[in-house]
């Protein structure tokens, strides 16, 4: 930014690299705001450690414990967040009504700490009020038990464990659904839904291993420094010793332009950093699809003229659909490539060049390539240039989608899905008796419209922010309040659980930090990766109430009272999690001597069968796709349309918003921005500083933000940026990628208004 532009309240310069000084400040600031001081370097040292809890901040892996501290600046941030003294007690609702507290902010409303008792809202009173357990399981059941089951929508945050997933999936299937909206609908399911069309499976196929011995990354859509942020340590050592790092994202991210690392005794004491990216390339909103058919260009082009640049003896060995591919980017042009992306011919063909002279890439990329309404095609782009050079299933090489929750790939690994398999359905009937249903079930998108026309009338939340994370608020809130029950797992209070439906209850959970003592002892719960490695988790600090249950025990609670005739022996599941283990093992593959291998520090990896060459796909081979032209999203209406992303600051978490700064970017003690290039602004006469409000371009649409300050920042032509997940209410919900149903939060068709006159058009 320029310092020189007119002072903006809150907004200022950052020059310090990601990391750092700045990244020790705001974790101790964390702890001191949270936690009791004694307890919280205990906690700390025991995050991502064998014996410790996993972090609930993001799903990168843990390397070889061999550092003093395996978290960064963010998962203590959350770690603290849940670890927090501050406590929501019955006292706390009875004095304060839904109303009230829905005027307050997000950031209030999960400041006030943990959730601490169960509780039933009291549509009299407009409170809250504390409920025994029994009696909350028994009412709940008696309502579930008077609705059709596929009235009943089953939600999953990426938190929840495997075991307490695979126990949900267990209750909703019994009860006769498939109702499955889950938070990966809303991030990457178009990872889940493109790459098994791909390559078979619908996850990644690199390990940390491989970034040890890989030549080049290509980083596509992804801000490493605030929602995967353990991964900068794996970047920062790729820079130092000389390996390429390509960056395409439109905005100038500080994360990968400069990190130091605050275990570094040398970069820490002499204040100094690491260039991340050795090349940046700002792509527009939407562009990401022509940049990668550019390089695709080159290559097929280099090719032509003098061979040897692609991998013949892969392809003709393990693909199919090569033929068609290379016809369809061949017939598209350089101009409508550049026009698209942004980027020049130059820029693209250098990309080429670099990736055609590397013998192992990786492709790292996240949510900017899947919440896109072409994100399922994108997904499959990124295969087809690795498939050009045979770069998948070899060392150092593959595809690597960066997931955000902990959990999140896990639960569907353990059955979250709408669209269940035939071979788990069946290995569900042959186990526990009962016949499972075969309809596909709602995703996130699709349960809210159910509950927008009044087909859905029961939620059922484990974990999650769930109206607040969906697109159009308006539509979303009001769908909430329609439903004759809501019931909420978590730990603390969101703006979910105050928008209350006929009957609402709030069930407070157990954290990861926290002791899990069942009938048989300490408790381990499980999670998977985003390279699939699944292990152990067992928190140690003393549960924030004695109230509170597990995941597990509220899921079977529930269960048992909406379920007079079940076959599950649910409480013998609660009682020892090795017994959801050992059925998780029954009914599911590649979970074999399942707790014997997570006692094995580290854990173990699900079978990726990419990884060897062996593509579980219809034709038993990779399939090359065709993606129909360069265009992702569909025009907007009007000549001063600009294309925007909803972004995560750095203090936040999902919807989760730990404080109201965002240091990279130079924000402090406020969300109300709009980030905005210079030479758009110049052309809508626009200054920093200046007052708009945004509207959605598209036809048919009324939604509209109002009254955010512009701020001048180094993000591609054509493009702004606005925060999550307040800019959601401009995302239409039909505006999303009709392969995987995932929301485009990421390139929406806006028009800008100065408060009080229109802007001209570009």
């Amino acid at each position: 930014m320029n310092n020189k532009r007119r002072a903006v309240p809150g907004i200022r310069h950052y020059d310090g690299p990601a990391g750092g000084w700045g990244a020790l400040k705001a974790t101790a600031i964390a702890v001191r705001t949270q936690m009791d001081t004694f307890d919280a370097p205990a906690t700390l040292l025991r995050t991502n450690q064998p014996d410790g809890f996993d972090c609930p901040g993001c799903a990168w892996p843990d390397k070889e414990h061999k550092s003093t501290f395996q978290f960064c600046e963010n998962g203590a941030k959350a770690v603290t967040w849940e670890a927090t003294s501050k406590r929501v007690t019955p006292e706390f609702f009875a004095e304060n009504t839904v109303t009230s507290l829905l005027a307050k902010s997000d950031f209030e409303l999960e400041g006030y700490g943990r959730l601490t008792q169960p509780m039933v809202y009291d549509r009299a009173s407009d409170t809250f009020r504390a409920v025994p357990w029994q009696q909350a399981f028994d009412r709940i059941g008696e309502i579930l038990r008077g609705l059709p089951p596929d009235a009943v929508e089953f939600y999953t945050s990426g938190r929840a464990s495997n075991e307490a997933a695979y126990l949900f999936q267990l209750y909703a299937r019994e009860l006769g659904t498939n109702n499955f909206p889950d938070c990966s609908n809303m991030c990457h399911e178009a990872t889940s839904t493109g790459l098994p069309r791909s390559i078979g499976i619908g996850k990644g196929t690199v390990s940390l291993d491989d970034f040890d011995k890989t030549e080049l990354v290509i980083s596509i859509g992804h801000n490493p420094g605030t929602n995967h942020p353990r991964m900068m340590d794996t970047l920062h050592e790729l820079s130092r010793r000389g390996v390429p790092i390509i960056v395409f994202n439109p905005l100038r991210e500080r994360a990968l332009e400069r990190f130091a690392d605050p275990q570094s005794v040398i970069e820490m004491a002499t204040y100094g950093s690491t260039d991340i990216a050795s090349t940046y390339f700002q792509v527009r909103a939407g562009g990401d699809a022509a940049a990668i058919k550019g390089i695709a260009k080159h290559l097929l082009e280099q090719e032509t003229e003098r061979g040897s640049v692609l991998d013949h003896e892969f392809i003709a060995g393990h693909t199919e659909g090569f033929e068609a591919f290379s016809a369809d980017i061949a017939a598209t042009s350089w101009e409508s490539i550049e026009r698209e992306s942004g980027l020049s011919r130059v820029d693209l063909a250098s990309v080429a060049t670099a990736y055609a002279k590397s013998n192992a890439t990786i492709i790292t990329y996240g949510m900017g390539i899947t919440q896109h309404n072409k994100g399922t095609a994108n997904v499959r782009l990124i295969a087809d240039l690795l498939l050009l050079r045979g770069n998948i299933g070899k060392s150092g090489a593959g595809i690597c989608p960066l997931r955000g929750h902990s959990n999140v790939q896990g639960n569907r690994t353990v059955g979250i899905t709408e669209k269940p398999s035939a071979a788990f359905l069946s290995s569900l009937e042959k186990v526990f008796g009962f016949t499972p249903p075969e309809k596909h079930g709602h995703d996130a998108v699709a349960a809210t419209q159910a509950m927008i026309d009044g087909e859905a009338r029961a939620l059922l939340c484990l974990g999650g922010n769930f109206a607040v994370a969906m697109p159009d608020h308006e539509q979303a809130f009001a769908a909430m309040r329609k439903l004759d029950l809501s019931v909420h797992v978590g730990t603390k209070l969101n703006r979910t659980h105050l928008l209350v439906a006929k009957e609402t209850y709030l069930f407070p959970c157990l954290g990861r930090t926290e002791l899990d003592m069942q009938q048989t002892g300490r408790q381990s719960i499980t999670v998977e990766d985003s390279m699939s490695m699944v292990h152990a988790s067992s928190g140690k600090l003393k549960p924030a109430s004695p109230q509170l249950l597990s995941e597990p025990a509220i899921v079977a609670g529930m269960a048992l009272a909406t379920l007079p005739q079940t076959r599950i022996h649910w409480a013998e599941l609660v009682a020892d999690y090795d017994r959801i283990r050992d059925l998780i093992e029954q009914t599911l593959p590649g979970f074999s001597d399942y707790n014997q291998r997570i006692r094995i520090p580290g854990g173990f990896r699900m079978p990726l069968p990419p990884t060897e060459r062996v593509w579980p796909t219809a034709s038993g081979k990779a399939m090359f796709s065709l993606f129909d032209g360069v265009k992702e999203n569909a025009p907007g209406v009007g000549d001063n349309t600009l294309r925007m992303i909803t972004l995560r600051s750095h203090d936040q978490y999902n919807t989760t918003i730990y404080a109201l700064d965002d240091r990279y970017r130079g924000v402090f003690g406020r969300r109300d921005v709009l980030f905005m290039n210079e030479g758009d602004m110049a052309q809508l006469g626009l200054e920093h500083g200046d007052r708009v409000d945004i509207s959605t371009a598209l036809p048919g649409c009324t939604q509209s933000l109002n009254d955010l300050t512009v701020v001048a920042y180094n993000i591609s032509a054509g493009s702004v940026g606005a925060y999550y997940p307040e800019a959601n209410v401009l995302v239409p919900l039909s505006y999303r990628d009709e392969d995987s149903g995932t929301p485009s939060y990421k390139s929406v068709p806006v028009r800008i208004t100065l408060r009080s006159k229109e802007i001209r058009a570009i």
